[in-house]
C-alpha cells in the first residue's frame, strides 16, 4: 500500500513519511501556526454560543458571528482567529481559573499529573449529530457530482432515523424508568433530549430546504424530473392510472377508524397517507389511514426521467378506495418508533429463540418522532398525536414529499456523467505484482510475507473472498474458524464456508445474531450454516462478538501451518467496495495461535486474556492503549521521538480521552482522525493544546480503525475492530492486530498524516465543539481529498505494473 502525498506538500509540512516530522516529533505543537491555519466555520456549523452547557455551569458569553453568506461555502476562507477556547468560555466550563490556570492544577508539580477539570468532555448525542451535518454538507456541495449529492441527502434521512430508532428512544426509556444519568459532558437527561429534537428540527427543516431547492432544481436541469401530480401531463397521468389498477390497488388496505374500527397500528418508518371522508347521505366526516407499501419503488417513472412520489399516486385514486364517499383531504405521514433491542441473556437458555421474541415486540416499540406535511390539517394531526401519544416536541412538519431515504432509488439511475468516475479495485500487490485472469495463490503469498490489504482500494473478491474459496477447495485444509457479524444476502462467504463443511471440513462459525437491523438476515444464514454441518455458536453470554477474524489450519507434510486474516470491516462482499477498511492476512504462529486460543475462548471455556499479537476485549484492549499512550509521555520526557495517532469511527470513552488530554499536557502531539462521534475537545490551553482532531467523509465510508504510537522511533502499529466507546471496550469482543511489519507500519502511520494534514479536503473540530471544513487553501484553490489521492496511487501502480 502506497501513501500519496498531496500536491506541493512537502515531507516536513505534512508528515507523510514513516514516523513523525520534526517540527511535531518533539516539543508542543504551535498554537500560532495552528491560529494560522484556521478557517470560518461552514454553513449551518455550530459557533461557540450553541454549546450546550452542563446546568451548574455558567452561561456563556455569545461572543462568535454567526457566518455570513459570504463564508458559508464548502472552502471556507483563511482566518486569524485562534483555535484556542476563549478564556471565558474555558472559565465557565471549568476548564481553567480566572487566571488561566488548568482548573485544579496550580498545587501539581506536573500539569499532566493533575486532576482533569470539569466539562473536558463534548456532547456525545451533539457530536452525533454534527457528524450527520457534515454529511447535509457533502449534499449541499456543487462541487459533488449531483446524483451523489442526492445519495447523501438519503444517508443523512436513514442515519437519523436510526438516530431516533436506537439513541432516542433509549434516552427516552431511560427517563421514563428513572435510570437516566448525567451525561459526561455535564448535561442532564432532558437537557439532552431537549436539544436533540431542537437541534434536529433545525437540521431537518435545512435537509428538506437542500433537497427542494438545490437538489431537485439542479436534477431538473439534467433531465432528471422529480414532480408532483398536478405537474404531470394527461399522457402521463392516464398512464399511472392504469399502473395503479394493475400493481398498486390490489396491495392496498384503507383501515377506517370509528367505535368498530380502533385506530391501526402505525408500523415503524413507514409512509402513510391520513385520509378523511364525508358520507355524503349523513355528512358524516370520518378518518382512515392507508399505508404506502414498501414493496413498491418510491418514486415512480411517469415517463422517461421523470418521477412522482408513490404516495402522489396512491393520493389521486382516493375515490377508488372509498367508492360512494367524498375524499375531503389527505396528508402523508411517517412514524419513527423505537426499535432498540433488549435480550436479557443471563435469563435465557436459548439467544437465539429469546431474539427472534424480541424482533416480534421491536415492531410495536413506541413511537419517537412523527413527521408530518406542513399543510397538514390541525384535525388530523391533533388525532395523530392524541392517538400516537407523543408531545409536541416530537412532531416535526416537513414540506412535502416525506422520508427521502427514497432518493437512494434516484442515486442508482443509469447516469455516470453525474456520480463520482468509476473505480474497479485491483488485487493487492502484496498478492500479485501482475494483474491476471488468474487468481492468486493466496497461501503461497503469505508465506512469503504479510499481506496488508486496504478496501475498497485492494479488491475484496480477489483477497479475503479468494482466501475462504480457496480454503474451502483446499483438500490439505483441515480447519477454517471464522466469524460472522454483518454479511450480504447471496454471501460467497457463507457459500465457502458451507462448501469446506460439506466437503469434511471442520468449520466453526460465530454468527453475531444481535447485530443491529441485521438480526434476522443473521438468525437465516445461522440456521444456513448449521444445516450445512457447520458448527455455529453465538459467542458469550452478554458480549456481542465485534471481532474480525478468520483461521485456517492446512496440513503442509509433517506439520499444521496456520493461516490468519485479522480485519476492520465485515466479511461482506458488498459493503467492501463502499467502506474504507484495512486487513492483515498474516501465516505468523503467534497471530495463528492467538487466533485459536480466542476462537476457544468464544466456542468454549477458557480464561485467557493475554495474547502475543493481539489485543482484546472487554479485558485488555483499553488497558493495553493507556498503557502505550502513557509510554509516550515516558519517551517524550527522555527525549526520545513520541506521538499517538488514531483512527476510529467514534472516540467518547473518558478513560481512554483522559489518558490522551494527559498525554497533551506532558507535551505528546496527538493526532486524532474520527468519521462520527467525538467527545474530545482539542486546542484548550493547558489540557489539550496538543490534540487535534479531524473528519473525513466521502464517496466511501471510512470505516478502518488504526492506533499508531511513536515507541521511542520504533513505531508500533494496531489496527482492528474497536471504537473507542464503552460498548466496543466493555460490551464486545474486540480484537486489534500488532502489525509487524516496518514498510506496512511507515505506510499506515503515514496514512494517517495524510489524513489530519492541513492540505487535505477535510472538517477540523474547535474547543467549543464547532466543525470547520476547509477544502481550500488560502487561494482558494481546492484541496485534494484522501480517498482521491488514494484512488490516483492505485492507478499509477497499475499502470506502472501493466508496463513492466
Amino acid at each position: 500500500m502506497t501513501i500519496p502525498r498531496p500536491v506541493s506538500e512537502s515531507a516536513d509540512k505534512a508528515g507523510v513519511k514513516a514516523g513523525t516530522t520534526k517540527s511535531r516529533a518533539s516539543g508542543n505543537r504551535s498554537t500560532a501556526k495552528s491560529a494560522a491555519k484556521r478557517s470560518t466555520p461552514a454553513k449551518g456549523a455550530a459557533t461557540p454560543e450553541t454549546e450546550p452547557q452542563p446546568a451548574a455551569a455558567t452561561s456563556q458569553p455569545a461572543s462568535t458571528a454567526q457566518p455570513t453568506a459570504a463564508t458559508q461555502t464548502a472552502g471556507a476562507a483563511q482566518s486569524t482567529a485562534s483555535t484556542a477556547l476563549p478564556a471565558a468560555v474555558s472559565a465557565a466550563l471549568g476548564l481553567v481559573t480566572a487566571d488561566g490556570q488548568v482548573a485544579g492544577g496550580s498545587s501539581a508539580e506536573r500539569p499532566e499529573d493533575a486532576e482533569l477539570p470539569q466539562g473536558r468532555f463534548l456532547d456525545r448525542e451533539r457530536s452525533w449529530l454534527a457528524f450527520n451535518e457534515r454529511v447535509l454538507e457533502l449534499a449541499e456541495d456543487p462541487e459533488i457530482p449531483l446524483l451523489e449529492r442526492a445519495k447523501f441527502l438519503a444517508i443523512f434521512a436513514s442515519n437519523l432515523d436510526e438516530f431516533f430508532m436506537v439513541r432516542v428512544a433509549g434516552l427516552k426509556r431511560r427517563i421514563a424508568t428513572g435510570v437516566a444519568q448525567r451525561s459526561a459532558s455535564g448535561l442532564q437527561p432532558r437537557e439532552v433530549l431537549d436539544l436533540i429534537w431542537r437541534r434536529s428540527r433545525e437540521l431537518m427543516a435545512r435537509h428538506a430546504a437542500t433537497f427542494q431547492q438545490e437538489v431537485l432544481p439542479d436534477l431538473a436541469a439534467e433531465g432528471i424530473e422529480l414532480v408532483r401530480w398536478p405537474e404531470l401531463s394527461d399522457k402521463e397521468q392516464a398512464r399511472l392510472h392504469t399502473l395503479f389498477r394493475q400493481q398498486i390497488f390490489p396491495v392496498l388496505t384503507p383501515l377506517a377508524v370509528d367505535p368498530a374500527h380502533p385506530f391501526p397500528y402505525i408500523s415503524g418508518l413507514s409512509l402513510n397517507l391520513a385520509v378523511v371522508v364525508r358520507n355524503p347521505v349523513s355528512g358524516h366526516k370520518h378518518f382512515a389511514r392507508v399505508k404506502v407499501p414498501q414493496s413498491l419503488s418510491r418514486f415512480l417513472e411517469a415517463s422517461p426521467q421523470r418521477y412522482v412520489p408513490l404516495e402522489d399516486v396512491m393520493g389521486a385514486h382516493l375515490e377508488e378506495l372509498f367508492p360512494g364517499m367524498e375524499v375531503l383531504a389527505h396528508h402523508a405521514f411517517r412514524v419513527t418508533r423505537n426499535e432498540d433491542l433488549e435480550v436479557e441473556e443471563d435469563d435465557t437458555e436459548n439467544i437465539l429463540k429469546a431474539l427472534e421474541k424480541e424482533l416480534m415486540r421491536r415492531r410495536f416499540g413506541p413511537p419517537v418522532r412523527l413527521e408530518v406535511e406542513e399543510s397538514i390539517d390541525p384535525y388530523i394531526l391533533d388525532l395523530l398525536v392524541r392517538e400516537l401519544n407523543i408531545t409536541e416536541a416530537e412532531v416535526f412538519p416537513l414540506p412535502g414529499p416525506l422520508d427521502l431515504t427514497g432518493l437512494f432509488g434516484i442515486a442508482d439511475l443509469d447516469r455516470p456523467e453525474l456520480k463520482y468516475p468509476k473505480f474497479v479495485a485491483g488485487t493487492a500487490r502484496g498478492l500479485t505484482d501482475v494483474e491476471s485472469a488468474s487468481q492468486p495463490d493466496i497461501f503461497a503469498a503469505m508465506r512469503e510475507r504479510d499481506v496488508l490489504l486496504h478496501h475498497p482500494y485492494d479488491s475484496f473478491s480477489t483477497s479475503v473472498q479468494a482466501f475462504l474459496e480457496q480454503a474451502a477447495a483446499d483438500p490439505h485444509v483441515l480447519a477454517i474458524k471464522q466469524t460472522l457479524y454483518r454479511t450480504s444476502g447471496d454471501s460467497p462467504i457463507v457459500d465457502a464456508l458451507i462448501d469446506a463443511a460439506e466437503s469434511g471440513k471442520q468449520v466453526l462459525v460465530l454468527v453475531e445474531i444481535k447485530a443491529r437491523f441485521d438480526e434476522q438476515a443473521n438468525i437465516k444464514w445461522a440456521r444456513k450454516l448449521e444445516e450445512a454441518g457447520c458448527h455455529v455458536v453465538y459467542g458469550l453470554i452478554g458480549l456481542k462478538t465485534h471481532c474480525k477474524l478468520s483461521l485456517v489450519v492446512r496440513q503442509e507434510g509433517e506439520t499444521l501451518r496456520r493461516y490468519s486474516h485479522v480485519g476492520t470491516g465485515n466479511y461482506h462482499p458488498k459493503t467492501a467496495r463502499l467502506y474504507e477498511d484495512l486487513g492483515l492476512l498474516t501465516a505468523d504462529p503467534q497471530v495463528g495461535a492467538d487466533l485459536s486460543d480466542l476462537f476457544n475462548r468464544l466456542s468454549g471455556y477458557s480464561r485467557r486474556e493475554s495474547y502475543r499479537r493481539l489485543l482484546t476485549a472487554p479485558r485488555g484492549l483499553r488497558d493495553g492503549l493507556i498503557s502505550r499512550i502513557n509510554g509516550e509521555i515516558a519517551h517524550h520526557r527522555a527525549g526520545r521521538p513520541a506521538y499517538v495517532k488514531l483512527k476510529v469511527n467514534s472516540i467518547v470513552d473518558e478513560v481512554v480521552i483522559d489518558a490522551l488530554y494527559r498525554a497533551s499536557q506532558a507535551g505528546v502531539p496527538v493526532d486524532v482522525w474520527v468519521r462520527g462521534i467525538c467527545a474530545i475537545r482539542p486546542g484548550v490551553p493547558g489540557l489539550s493544546e496538543n490534540v487535534r482532531v479531524r473528519s473525513i467523509l466521502g464517496r466511501f465510508l471510512e470505516h478502518s480503525r488504526v492506533f499508531v504510537f511513536g515507541n521511542g522511533g520504533d513505531p508500533e502499529v494496531w489496527i482492528g475492530s474497536a471504537d473507542m466507546m464503552h460498548r466496543n471496550l466493555d460490551r464486545r469482543i474486540e480484537a486489534l492486530v500488532r502489525v509487524a511489519d516496518p514498510a506496512q507500519r511507515a505506510e499506515l502511520s503515514g496514512l494517517l498524516d495524510l489524513g489530519v494534514s492541513d492540505e487535505t479536503d477535510s472538517w477540523h473540530l474547535g474547543p467549543d465543539g464547532s466543525w470547520t471544513r476547509r477544502s481550500q487553501d488560502a487561494e482558494g484553490r481546492p484541496l485534494r481529498h484522501v480517498q482521491d489521492l488514494l484512488i490516483d496511487s492505485r492507478r499509477r501502480n497499475r499502470n506502472a505494473s501493466a508496463a513492466r
